[in-house]
């Protein structure tokens, strides 16, 4: 039996967010994500605000790593039976959690993978070594495995080999052009984005939700070198980049219920609609319009629908939509389709469930990866195939392992995907692994385990190109660490790091970016080897927009937006997991994925929210 398709275009559940946060004491602000509480008062925070700290720290105490300074290597412990006591003094004799960034204790690898067989050397001149001397040995040994590789070395061939390291994964993608031994040295650079003579930003110009009879999707945001473009209610609409003043409005036959991330060199983009507009009470119609739009003049060049699939003789539903080359890509619970760019004729259609089997989704930019998904809903298979994309024929496939319902494409050339494998993750990422697969043969060159409690990485499990705050580029995958006490263990002072493992091997490379004190890195997309980040600040301070070597991992400052509090409440209003941030040639523009109806009891007082903030500088 198959699974049951789900009520089209379902709202996500927003987790988290910048939160809420209380101004300091003797202040009053309105509160926006930052804000450290109020000692007396400890709400429960929020993703990307302080965390309440639980014993005070002690001095020179790593996070979760009592007396070892951060991001250092601990002398090997016995597999830890308890989670760690983040933040508080732990006794000397209990094993603790290494620190971020660094492979954990050696477990025995999952999915085809085994552990290498550690060998004690020969004694000089063919005599047997003392109990003494193979006990020192041993320990040395021991010490190399844990805190200098932590990985081990597997046949690669299909779903049953690669190697294993701990860590996680994102969207963005990037040249693949190197591996993590290097030191830094050869990767990063090449980016368009450069320094402006003042970093000094303003707040350009802002747009006020629009009016809605429930929880509206109006995900989706694109820059061109003239406009900001962004759905509205039943549209698109273009805003001029400097001035906010609207440059076209494009009406559609309803609402927008998805967007690709990929568009054209010559801005051309393709979207989901809704057939019919909402009304009460039903508040959603089926996602079932294909289009594609030119950003540039606001013309819809067509549109097109598709029956098959497990929806017959109606219309196929599609939840995402994505570009590949000349191939626009939609799939939902219905199954996949694909088309021509430049006119909408189907390269693809829906195909009569062949042995419970069906597309989810795909994963566009340089390659076309689907995720297919086979079997019954209580125990089905994922394939993961790299797609010829003017035919649809798999050049190679990967089967997840068992236990992986769902799984979502960080990056297509090269190829990296994440899974919630078994449901363990257990934070509502939708990670606990990310793979690293060859795109050419589909065979497994590293896998990944991401610490729930460490990484910051997100995707949506059901939708397929959906991952968030992780970036593949110069051959590593870039992730950044869950918020952490800073340097002092004061509170308010909650800061993370974003750290790199290598493609091939799995490898942690040696080099990390720190936020600094307070400030929380929130990453954003490849710019050449640079990572574009953007720094979510604290209460005092505005946001800034660095670039990050993909190399060195140096940042150089780009952007900063004003501490003015008026300003800031109108930057903080946004959840970080509910809103889309982009960054071009010193524009930086924050927008929601979601609107919904005002509250009847809603105060004069509290912050006002907005569609969309745009911060500039340089213009």
């Amino acid at each position: 039996m198959t699974q049951p398709p789900p009520p089209p275009n379902q709202p996500p559940d927003p987790q988290g967010g910048f939160g809420a946060p209380t101004p300091p004491p003797q202040q009053q602000p309105e509160p926006g994500y930052g804000y450290p509480q109020q000692p007396p008062a400890q709400p429960e925070p929020g993703y990307g605000y302080p965390q309440q700290q639980q014993q005070p720290a002690q001095p020179g105490q790593g996070y979760g790593q009592p007396q070892q300074p951060y991001g250092y290597p601990t002398a090997p412990q016995q597999p830890q039976q308890q989670p760690p006591q983040y933040g508080g003094y732990q006794q000397p004799q209990q094993p603790v959690q290494p620190p971020y960034g660094y492979p954990t204790q050696p477990q025995q690898p999952q999915y085809g993978g085994y552990q290498q067989p550690v060998a004690t050397p020969p004694a000089p001149g063919g005599r047997k070594l003392s109990a003494q001397l193979q006990i020192v040995i041993a320990a040395v040994v021991a010490v190399a495995l844990i805190v200098g590789v932590g990985i081990w070395y597997a046949n690669s061939g299909g779903d049953d080999g690669g190697n294993e390291a701990k860590g996680s994964g994102g969207t963005s993608q990037g040249s693949a052009t190197g591996g993590g031994d290097t030191g830094g040295k050869g990767l990063g650079g090449g980016g368009k984005e450069k320094p402006p003579a003042d970093t000094k930003a303003k707040m350009a110009f802002q747009v006020a939700e629009p009016k809605v009879a429930d929880v509206t999707d109006v995900s989706g945001s694109w820059i061109t070198d003239k406009a900001f473009v962004k759905p509205g209610v039943n549209s698109l609409v273009g805003y001029d980049l400097d001035k906010g003043t609207v440059l076209w409005t494009l009406p559609l036959t309803g609402q927008v219920c998805g967007a690709s991330r990929h568009i054209t060199a010559d801005n051309k983009a393709p979207i989901l609609f809704e057939a019919t507009k909402r009304v009460a009470p039903r508040y959603y119609q089926p996602c079932t319009e294909v289009g594609v739009v030119d950003l540039n003049t606001g013309k819809l060049l067509w549109s097109t629908s598709v029956t098959g699939g497990t929806a017959g003789d109606q219309k196929a539903r599609f939840s995402e939509v994505t570009l590949s080359g000349a191939t626009v890509a939609a799939g939902g619970t219905d199954g996949g389709a694909a088309f021509d760019l430049a006119n909408g004729n189907p390269r693809w259609k829906p195909q009569a469930n062949d042995q419970n089997c069906y597309d989810m989704g795909y994963g566009g930019g340089e390659g076309l990866v689907a995720v297919r998904k086979c079997g019954s809903y209580d125990s089905p298979s994922v394939l993961i195939q790299n797609l010829n994309p003017a035919t649809g024929a798999p050049l190679s496939q990967f089967k997840m392992p068992a236990g992986a319902k769902y799984a979502s494409v960080v990056s297509t050339k090269p190829l990296v995907v994440a899974a919630d494998v078994g449901e363990t993750a257990g934070d509502g990422s939708g990670i606990s692994d990310f793979f690293s697969i060859d795109e050419k043969t589909g065979k497994l060159k590293a896998k990944i385990t991401a610490d729930a409690d460490q990484y910051a990485a997100r995707c949506r499990a059901t939708e397929v190109e959906s991952c968030t705050q992780a970036l593949v580029g110069n051959g590593r995958l870039y992730v950044p660490t869950e918020e952490h006490e800073g340097s002092t263990g004061e509170y308010g002072d909650e800061t993370n790091e974003i750290i790199a493992f290598d493609l091939t091997t799995g490898r942690t490379v040696p080099e990390k970016a720190d936020a600094g004190d307070k400030y929380t890195f929130v990453p954003l997309r490849m710019d050449g080897g640079n990572l574009i980040v953007y720094k979510a600040p604290p209460y005092d301070q505005g946001g800034r927009i660095v670039s990050v070597d993909g190399g060195t991992m140096k940042e150089t400052l780009l952007l900063e937006n004003p501490a003015n509090k008026t300003i800031h409440n109108a930057e903080s209003s946004f959840s970080l997991n509910g809103a889309e941030l982009l960054y071009s040639d010193g524009r930086f523009f924050i927008s929601e994925t979601l609107v919904s109806k005002p509250r009847e009891n809603a105060s004069p007082n509290d912050i006002k929210e907005y569609l969309l903030v745009s911060f500039s500088v340089g213009h």
